[in-house]
């Protein structure tokens, strides 16, 4: 069965036409080539915290609600950047362990890695997970995760009843 995706692109400059967002597009063709998947939804809002909370709140209460959505940009340390606290604020659980694992296995190439503070975890049905804002950083984060999403995802969905222990039988 195919992921579905929404992609949330928070940035002032982007959703005031002051420039493109080249992350969001840049994703939304990644997590093509990753996995059997569709884009439904892409959208861009500024930083501030009840536009990104209403957006993923707008998308996880359709009736068929993405898998999957994912938000770049706005996980910085500048004033602005808010997106870890409106998605922090609306997450019925948490899930800290995708994105220390996406920090550390981007360490290597990007020791800035560690200044990323996005937040991930469940919203109704939807795995929601906070990406930066570089095109670079967003997709290398998408790429670090990419062998563990699809059995997230499964779990999530109900699907997935083994979780890859020794003594579960798989190979």
């Amino acid at each position: 069965m195919a992921i579905t995706v929404a992609i949330l692109t928070v940035s002032d400059r982007c959703s005031h036409g002051e420039t493109q967002d080249t992350s969001g597009p840049a994703l939304a063709e990644l997590i093509q080539q990753l996995f059997p998947s569709q884009v439904i939804a892409i959208a861009c809002v500024p930083d501030e915290i009840e536009q990104i909370r209403g957006q993923l709140r707008a998308w996880s209460t359709q009736p068929v609600p993405p898998d999957l959505l994912l938000t770049t940009g706005g996980t910085g340390l500048a004033p602005r950047d808010v997106t870890p606290e409106a998605t922090a604020g609306i997450l019925d659980r948490r899930h800290p362990g995708l994105l220390e694992l996406a920090r550390l296995r981007c360490y290597a190439k990007t020791p800035r890695a560690f200044l990323s503070r996005g937040e991930a975890g469940v919203l109704n049905r939807s795995l929601v997970i906070n990406l930066p804002g570089s095109r670079r950083a967003a997709t290398e984060y998408l790429q670090a995760l990419a062998d563990i999403l699809p059995h997230a995802i499964a779990t999530m969905r109900g699907d997935a009843h083994d979780h890859g222990r020794a003594d579960s039988g798989e190979t």
